[in-house]
């Protein structure tokens, strides 16, 4: 897919934008269909459209006629326009992330994208599930619904069960994911790294795996004693088999889980979704998303949100709007799966609308993977999902079917079942990259099944303190290669979160139902893509360096500190209400169908607004998964 050097540069960077925009929608729309496991979806052709889509980021051809047409100009052979140059360097920025000169290479990699996919078709013909131990039978279950059984299951012996469940995924992909470790460190090293971890992280950050685990080993030794207190704390508060694997996360959050329910119904969560983001002032630019929401056999087993056709604007002024394809793993009739699916909304959707917003002059400006900050990106999901927590936002929102808020006492004991242990999601968060940063710097001679997931165990231990409620290898971000050694940007972008939050409660004073946030978000961090690099962006808009700071003062403040000011928040935010009442129209500026694998539930466009496709699939999942269940708190 090279594209010829002797064109003009105009021609050429229309060439280059055209040949990526068809690589591109041709490998997501397979990605789709083989994860969402639509009929006709295929592993082969998800693999040949990955080796198309890689061949043409990595054809040096393309590369060397980007650097020609910048070499022309700088030797006065060319006059360039500022626009043109600037299309030219993130070309050259993004060929120079993927190019594979060594026909060695090259080929290699081509053998991973082969068993990586046979890893992917493998992984979601799994039959996962559980042991029922009153019963002796097996039931199936997905991870997700797995880990939700042992966060609201009053029972012990099925939270075990469960969580022996999730964690035969390990055994289960052990074989082929060790092959996929020691080829991809041979490319890696093919190409001048030190291994696949430093390959892929300088790619993508800018900075190699040195300096990522300067920062982390930082952060990781500063938090390390308040893990340890909070370990403890659980261990006299609840006994010490709360610190036991399957029983964490119900001892964290099981009452509580069970008492919020009512006031998370799924079947309300995309409108909930769409108010929130309208009354942030958020919009999608004439975007389109396809939304598959619950869980079915045979789907893949995390949620994400991907972007077949990218946003950019041509040369002759025209906007392209984005195609976005975004997919949780709800069951709605289950205790907890409505707040796991609304938070999926508003993280997906905050990738969504950070895509749907990059407004620069080529498609290589909206490239999800390197060389875009996976910080940089992460970043504006995780901010908007933190609105699921703020008692501002719950007086707001969290209403039961029957239109009752959400009364302070649960969301007090939520905060007082979970304040104190916040540390632990931090720690969750570093091991996946710790865990992956061991893995590669394995000798190849060690590289086997059983050291594998013994190593798994280890970093667990080590790093959170025991084993987790979420085995290491049932994370499904190590075995794709798009997000591989890719973890370790959450924890830089929970830094940017809190410290972009705490930008904004010093501004305006709140963020709920505030449209300038949107706007500003927008501007400052959306727009220019990957054009401008993370720590700048982050710096530029609140106005200091990327620090740990703000994140080691949420940690670190008392529980009454906390509850005094999320209390006076939550009854601010009764009194005044959602800025977008229920059955109001909202527009976000994008077309939204609702899916489930083939079948099309809901399309705002012929429903009657995204209002109107909200209650087409509110009345499918009533229909479909609550027929027999109560419809009031």
């Amino acid at each position: 897919m090279a594209v010829a050097a002797e064109t003009n540069t105009q021609e050429l960077i229309d060439k280059l934008n055209a040949a990526y925009e068809k690589a591109h929608l041709n490998y997501e729309d397979n990605f789709w269909a083989t994860k969402m496991a639509l009929k006709g979806n295929s592993s082969d052709a998800l693999a040949a459209s990955k080796t198309a889509y890689e061949t043409f980021l990595g054809d040096p051809v393309n590369l060397r006629a980007v650097r020609q047409a910048l070499e022309a100009a700088k030797a006065g052979k060319e006059q360039l326009s500022e626009q043109q140059e600037k299309v030219l360097r993130i070309m050259e920025r993004t060929f120079g992330c993927y190019i594979l000169e060594d026909p060695a290479a090259a080929a290699l990699k081509e053998k991973i994208n082969s068993l990586e996919a046979g890893l992917s078709q493998s992984r979601n013909t799994m039959s996962l599930g559980y042991t029922d131990p009153a019963s002796g039978e097996f039931r199936k279950a997905s991870s997700v619904q797995l880990r939700n059984t042992m966060r609201v299951s009053d029972d012990e012996a099925t939270r075990k069960a469960c969580y022996e469940g999730v964690r035969g995924i390990g055994p289960f992909v052990s074989e082929q994911f060790v092959e996929i470790v020691k080829q991809r460190n041979k490319l890696a090293r093919l190409l001048g790294f030190e291994d696949f971890y430093d390959y892929k992280v300088t790619a993508a950050e800018g900075f190699g795996k040195t300096r990522l685990f300067e920062i982390l080993d930082d952060l990781e030794a500063k938090t390390r004693p308040i893990m340890a207190a909070a370990r403890q704390r659980l261990a006299q508060d609840k006994g010490a088999a709360a610190l036991e694997p399957w029983n964490m996360s119900y001892a964290l959050a099981g009452d509580t889980e069970k008492a919020q329910d009512p006031y998370f119904p799924f079947e309300q969560a995309v409108d909930v979704w769409a108010r929130t983001f309208g009354a942030l002032g958020i919009e999608y630019s004439g975007a389109t998303m396809t939304l598959d929401l619950c869980d079915r056999d045979g789907k893949y087993s995390n949620g994400f949100c991907h972007w077949p056709q990218v946003a950019w604007r041509k040369p002759d002024g025209a906007f392209v709007p984005s195609r976005a394809n975004f997919t949780s793993l709800a069951t709605p009739s289950q205790v907890g799966s409505g707040k796991t699916a609304l938070v999926t909304l508003l993280h997906e959707g905050g990738h969504a609308a950070h895509f749907a917003n990059i407004d620069q002059p080529s498609p290589f400006f909206s490239q999800e993977r390197a060389p875009t900050s996976v910080a940089y990106a992460e970043t504006q999901s995780m901010f908007l999902d933190a609105f699921a927590h703020d008692a501002a936002w719950l007086g707001r929102y969290a209403l039961s079917r029957g239109g009752e808020v959400m009364p302070w006492n649960i969301i007090a004991d939520g905060y007082a079942a979970t304040q104190p242990y916040d540390v632990f999601a931090l720690r969750a968060m570093i091991a996946v990259p710790y865990f992956e940063k061991a893995l590669y710097e394995l000798p190849e001679a060690e590289l086997t099944p059983e050291r594998l997931l013994a190593l798994a165990d280890e970093v667990e231990t080590h790093v959170q303190g025991g084993l987790s409620p979420r085995p290491l290898l049932s994370v499904p971000h190590p075995l794709s290669d798009e997000s591989s050694c890719y973890y370790h940007g959450y924890v830089l972008a929970e830094m940017a979160v809190r410290q972009t939050r705490a930008f904004f409660k010093s501004k305006y004073g709140k963020l709920v139902d505030n449209p300038a946030i949107g706007k500003e978000l927008c501007e400052g961090y959306w727009r220019p893509g990957n054009g401008a690099m993370f720590l700048d962006l982050v710096e530029r808009l609140t106005a200091k360096p990327l620090a740990a700071d703000d994140w080691v003062h949420d940690l670190e403040r008392p529980l009454e500190a906390v509850l005094r000011e999320e209390e006076a928040d939550y009854k601010e935010a009764v009194a005044a209400g959602p800025a977008i009442k229920h059955g109001q129209p909202v527009d976000l500026k994008m077309r939204v169908r609702l899916v489930h694998g083939d079948e099309v539930i809901a399309d705002s466009e012929t429903d009657g607004g995204l209002a109107g496709a909200c209650d087409k699939f509110k009345a499918w999942v009533d229909k479909t998964y609550l027929a027999e269940q109560p419809k009031s708190a």
